[in-house]
């Protein structure tokens, strides 16, 4: 059995190698423009802190700082960012070299949309992550901010924050994976629009958990992590149905 599986070994080591590789790569070109990165990331908290909020709430936020609590704060903070940007960029890469590894268990046909995978995985995540971004974030941390601004004055720890974003991005940009993950499936005969249908009703239940545990802990960035990935549900469903459409004579 091991000689059996050695040679995929020897190719996962290989695939996994490039991967890490672009991705050491991408660090330290990030690193050297950590600076414009992290104002790129602390800009939708640093907006929700000067939003125009009532006057009696606005004394409160006005106030609020973002401070590090670490004597080497800034330097661990750059190799976080860095390393969140590094992944992003790496992105087309460790797709590339997952379809790859893959490809060889494909027909000669499904090897073909090696770039239609490529790019479409690639642009889906971008757009999760703008979408969190640009939409998601400056109402989920206006709404944070201020929810308890009247007792308490925000000062936000760096550290925490930086993690946090990553997470939300990542989270948004793995959950627009969905349409080519179920191409993929379709493609494999493993779905089809029928059985999507079927499933829709758990899929909601899944959707909404999932999105409680990637979205900061308010309904409201549930609710915009929610909403978008039952759309792009909908469309996975237009996606298989052209792919692997459903047959009765496959059934029968």
């Amino acid at each position: 059995m091991f000689n059996e599986l050695k040679p995929h070994l020897i190719e996962l080591r290989k695939r996994l190698g490039i991967a890490v590789a672009s991705v050491i790569v991408a660090f330290f070109i990030a690193f050297y423009f950590h600076e414009p990165i992290i104002s790129w990331m602390i800009q939708p908290l640093q907006d929700a802190l000067q939003s125009t909020v009532p006057t009696d709430v606005k004394s409160f936020l006005n106030d609020g700082k973002i401070t590090t609590h670490q004597v080497g704060g800034a330097f661990f903070v750059a190799l976080k960012v860095s390393f969140f940007a590094s992944l992003l960029i790496s992105m087309p890469i460790i797709l590339w070299q997952l379809w790859l590894f893959v490809a060889p268990g494909l027909y000669d046909n499904e090897k073909k949309l090696v770039t239609p995978f490529v790019l479409g995985g690639s642009t889906m995540f971008f757009i999760g992550v703008m979408f969190s971004y640009y939409v998601v974030t400056p109402f989920g941390f206006q709404f944070l901010l201020m929810f308890g601004s009247f007792n308490f004055t925000p000062y936000i720890n760096i550290e925490d924050y930086v993690g946090f974003f990553s997470k939300l991005m990542f989270g948004f940009g793995i959950a627009f994976e969905l349409p080519i993950v179920i191409l993929f499936l379709a493609l494999l005969g493993l779905v089809t629009d029928r059985s999507l249908k079927d499933f829709f009703k758990y899929a909601i239940v899944i959707i909404f958990i999932v999105a409680a545990i990637l979205t900061p802990p308010d309904v409201l960035t549930q609710l915009l992590m929610a909403i978008p990935l039952t759309i792009l549900y909908g469309v996975s469903i237009i996606i298989a149905k052209m792919v692997n459409p459903y047959k009765e004579e496959d059934a029968a």
